[in-house]
């Protein structure tokens, strides 16, 4: 699914015009963005926490020359499924599996 497709999907489902939905979509999105590169964390009850991870220094190597690199640390973001989210995917795959769905994963 892309982001056209959830736009479609939701207003279709709430009968909010296309452009509102993706408005308030994208804002969204720059706002998760924004908290998360000054370092805060989201959480969303039901749905998920999005999260900044540290990662810490370590040495690389590159693979076409074999010449060692320091990788210094950075941070990533991460996003962390709520047990909900969780269960209910696990619940709608196994569903879909059963009733022979070939296509599951593949979007």
């Amino acid at each position: 699914m892309t982001k056209s497709d959830l736009v479609d999907s939701i207003s279709s489902k709430t009968g909010i015009e296309r452009m509102i939905v993706q408005t308030v979509l994208e804002s969204m999105m720059t706002e998760v963005k924004d908290k998360l590169s000054d370092g805060h964390s989201i959480f969303m009850r039901g749905f998920g926490s999005f999260v900044c991870k540290k990662r810490a220094q370590k040495t690389g190597r590159v693979i076409s020359t074999g010449q060692t690199v320091i990788i210094p640390e950075h941070y990533f973001p991460t996003f962390r499924p709520a047990q909900e989210f969780i269960d209910r995917v696990k619940e709608n795959v196994k569903e879909l599996k059963s009733s022979g769905k070939d296509d599951v994963g593949d979007e």
